[in-house]
């Protein structure tokens, strides 16, 4: 391979792993990339432009037939989370969400949604090796992809404890540590 074309190829690697990973490239699945790459960058686009929208009526289910209704989860905040195995900014976020988890198991739910389209059977072995503490909840059609208009993950979406949504977080973050914190901490519209 001539050296312009490797460099052009490392270049939108490079774009790729900086902002998410994008849904749009019409193939069934992306090519694993380094997660070492993505912890680099995480960084990405808060959206409240939906702030005050009603969690949706959608039914996730796990690979052993478990259910979950998104729009039963109000009573205490929920952060749900669109990502993927072979999205590598996704993988990168997963322990921090992990510590989240542990952290503010009490007061604040996350909800992880895998979007893969083959092996979604893989999800649930493959989040208790990264994060064991996340809900290997599935979107084999990539429906919520859909409903949040997104492109890119990871994609998270934070809702109020009465189901509103506040804000979107486009991309992969620390969850873990003082800015994310004072975003969880945002209060939702008034009553």
């Amino acid at each position: 391979m001539p050296l312009s074309r490797s460099l052009t190829v490392a270049i939108l690697g490079s774009a790729l792993l900086i902002g998410g990973c994008d849904r749009q490239s019409g193939s069934a699945a992306q090519p694993q990339a380094s997660t070492e790459a993505a912890t680099k960058s995480l960084d990405g686009v808060i959206d409240r432009s939906h702030k005050g929208s009603q969690l949706p009526e959608f039914l996730l289910k796990d690979s052993a037939g478990k259910e979950l209704r998104l729009s039963s989860l109000k009573g205490k905040p929920v952060l749900i989370n669109l990502w993927a195995t072979w999205c590598a900014p996704c993988v990168a976020e997963l322990p921090a969400l992990n510590r989240l988890a542990a952290k503010r198991s009490g007061d604040l739910r996350i909800v992880t949604v895998s979007q893969d389209l083959a092996q979604p059977e893989k999800v649930a072995a493959f989040l208790k090796d990264k994060a064991p503490l996340l809900e290997p909840w599935l979107d084999p059609n990539n429906d919520l992809t859909t409903f949040y208009e997104t492109t890119t993950l990871p994609t998270s979406i934070f809702y109020d404890a009465r189901g509103r949504e506040v804000w979107r977080y486009v991309g992969p973050r620390y969850w873990d540590n003082d800015k994310a914190a004072a975003l969880l901490a945002e209060p939702g519209q008034p009553a």
